[in-house]
């Protein structure tokens, strides 16, 4: 398994921010990680105090 930078962590997660606001799943694919990791960073980034898109995805 290979290691993500930080910063590459956080340009991810900005892209399910305004003025992207990309879905979960839409940022997991462009990216090539599960969308479990991409979730798993969000937890991370909300316990460290940094802004993390707040809408949970909805199947469908």
């Amino acid at each position: 398994m290979k290691r993500i930078s930080p910063e590459r962590k956080a340009a991810t997660l900005a892209k399910l921010l305004p003025p992207y606001n990309m879905t979960v799943s839409a940022v997991a694919q462009m990216e090539g990680i599960s969308e479990a990791t991409l979730y798993n960073w969000r937890s991370q980034a909300k316990a460290e105090g940094k802004p993390v898109s707040g809408a949970e995805e909805t199947a469908g």
